[in-house]
C-alpha cells in the first residue's frame, strides 16, 4: 500500500484501512454508497502527485484510487473535444490529442504520472496558463459521484450552457471534498505548427515586465509561456541535474524562457520573436538571448526549467511557497520577500522562479550554511507568517496552483475572507452532511 500512502514530496505518510481500485463510475458509486451507509470516510486519489497532502489518509478511512478509470471514451475533432475517464494520465491525453492534430494545453512537471481527475480537482496550473488558463478553463462537462453514491452526469460538449448553478466549477478545485470526479469533457485546440522558444538574460528583475509587455504585443496573442529563471537556479541545476547547462555564454541574475506558438504555417513567429528580442536589446531590457534552432535545443532550454525543481531537492533544507500576486507586482514582491527573509536569518538564500506571465511565483528559502538543520526547520512557522503576511499585503494568494489539502489549513483560517469560508462550509454541509468526502482537507 506504500505507493498510495506516501505523499510525493515526503511531507506526509498516511495510513488507511483499505485501498479500493474501482474500474468504472458504477463501481465508484457502489463503493461510495457502502461508505455513506456505514459512515466510512473516503479519500479520493489520482496519481498521488499532489504537494499539499490532499490525498493523504489516516486510520479509519479508505483510499479510493481512480487509476483503473483510464479510458478515452470519445474524441470529436470537429467539436474540438475529448471525453476521458478521471484516471487517464495527463501525458496520454496530450498524446491522444496530438494523434488527431489537436492540442491539449495543460502541462506540468508531473504530467507523466498525474491523472486528469486530480488535475481538475485541484484546478492545476502549469506553464501554459498565461495563454490557455488553469485546468478549470479546459473542461466543458463533468461526471462525478456525490457523497450519497448518486452519479451526477453532465458530460455535455457545449460551449454555451446557461442552465442554473455551475456544478462543474463547484467540483473543479474542491479537492474531492464535495464528490469524486469520474469523467470529463475536455477542450482541444489546433495543434501548434510554429513554436519558437527563446532563452533570455534580463538586464535586471524589473525588466521582466517590460519584456512581457513587449512580447504580448509583438506576438499577436501567441505568447504561451513566460518563465522566470534565477541565476542560482541555473547554477544548482548544472551542479545537480545531468544535462542541464546555460545555453548562453554570458551570465545574468535573472533569465526568461519565452515561447511564441501558433497553429498557422509559416515563419512569421520567428521573425516576430527576433524583432521582440532585437528591440529589447536596443532598449537595454535584456543583455543576451538565444532562439532555439531545433527540437533538441528547445528540449535543452526546458530542461533548465525542469531542473530548477529537481535541483532544489538535492541542495539542502528549504522552505517552499506557491504564491501569486498581480503580474505588475512580481518583481517588487520577489525583492521584498528576499530582503525580509535575509533580515530575519543571515545567510538565507532566496530562490524565486515560475510563471511570471500569470503572477505565480514559486519561492524557496534555502538554509544558510552555518545554521543547523534542526534549528532551520524549527523556524518554519515564523517564515510562513512572514511570507504569507507579505502576500496578503499585496492582495495575493497563499496557494496559487497547488491547492490547500492539509498543508494550508491555517492559512485558510488566517487569510481567507470569513464570508467566503462561511459559504464554503454551508455548501460542504449541504452536499456532504456526514463529512465522508476527504474530511479534514481544504476547510479548516
Amino acid at each position: 500500500m506504500a505507493e498510495y500512502l506516501e505523499e510525493r514530496r515526503g511531507n506526509y505518510t498516511g495510513e488507511a484501512d483499505a485501498v479500493v481500485l474501482p474500474a468504472n463510475s458504477s463501481e465508484v458509486a457502489s463503493v461510495v454508497k457502502i461508505c455513506a451507509d456505514s459512515n466510512i470516510p473516503i479519500v479520493p486519489q489520482g496519481g498521488n502527485t499532489g504537494l499539499c497532502g490532499g490525498a493523504v489518509s489516516k486510520t479509519g478511512q479508505i483510499i479510493l484510487n481512480l487509476r483503473r478509470l483510464n479510458r478515452i471514451t470519445d474524441v470529436d475533432p470537429i467539436n474540438d473535444t475529448m471525453t476521458v475517464e478521471a484516471g487517464c494520465i495527463l501525458a496520454d491525453i496530450q498524446q491522444a490529442a496530438s494523434n488527431i492534430e489537436r492540442y491539449f494545453p495543460l502541462s506540468l512537471g508531473a504530467e507523466g504520472s498525474c491523472q486528469i481527475g486530480g488535475n481538475l480537482s485541484t484546478n492545476a496550473g502549469g506553464i501554459n496558463v498565461l495563454r490557455y488558463g488553469n485546468a478549470r478553463e479546459q473542461v466543458l462537462g463533468l461526471q462525478a459521484v456525490l457523497p450519497d453514491g448518486q452519479i451526477w452526469s453532465d458530460l455535455n460538449e457545449l460551449r454555451k450552457n446557461n442552465t442554473g448553478y455551475d456544478l462543474r466549477n463547484l467540483l473543479v478545485g474542491s479537492e474531492g471534498t464535495l464528490g469524486i470526479i469520474t469523467a470529463a469533457v475536455l477542450k482541444l485546440y489546433p495543434q501548434p505548427r510554429q513554436v519558437e522558444t527563446a532563452f533570455v538574460a534580463l538586464k535586471d528583475l524589473d525588466s521582466c515586465l517590460e519584456l512581457l509587455t513587449a512580447a504580448r504585443i509583438d506576438s499577436g496573442g501567441t505568447l504561451s509561456s513566460f518563465e522566470l529563471i534565477p541565476k542560482l537556479g541555473i547554477e544548482l541545476a548544472e551542479k545537480h541535474v545531468p544535462g542541464c547547462r546555460n545555453p548562453l555564454s554570458t551570465s545574468s541574475d535573472w533569465h526568461i524562457i519565452m515561447v511564441y506558438s501558433s497553429a498557422a504555417n509559416g515563419t512569421d513567429l520567428r521573425l516576430a520573436l527576433e524583432n521582440t528580442l532585437a528591440n529589447a536589446l536596443d532598449n537595454e531590457i535584456i543583455s543576451d538571448a538565444v532562439i532555439s534552432a531545433s527540437e533538441t535545443q528547445t528540449t535543452q532550454i526546458w530542461k533548465i526549467r525542469e531542473g530548477l525543481v529537481e535541483a532544489q531537492q538535492m541542495a539542502g533544507e528549504r522552505y517552499t511557497y506557491d504564491v501569486s500576486v498581480k503580474i505588475s507586482q512580481v518583481p517588487e514582491f520577489i525583492e521584498r520577500a528576499g530582503m525580509l527573509a535575509q533580515s530575519k536569518m543571515t545567510g538565507i538564500r532566496p530562490y524565486a522562479f515560475g510563471h511570471v506571465g500569470d503572477g505565480n511565483i514559486h519561492l524557496s528559502l534555502f538554509q544558510p550554511d552555518d545554521v543547523d538543520g534542526t534549528v532551520f526547520r524549527a523556524r518554519l512557522p515564523e517564515f510562513d507568517e512572514l511570507i504569507f503576511n507579505l502576500v496578503h499585503e499585496y492582495g495575493g494568494s497563499f496557494s496559487a496552483e497547488h491547492g490547500i489539502g492539509l498543508l494550508k489549513l491555517e492559512e485558510m483560517s488566517s487569510y481567507k475572507d470569513p464570508a467566503g469560508l462561511s459559504v464554503m462550509r454551508a455548501i460542504k454541509q449541504a452536499v456532504d452532511p456526514f463529512n465522508i468526502m476527504n474530511p479534514g482537507k481544504v476547510l479548516p
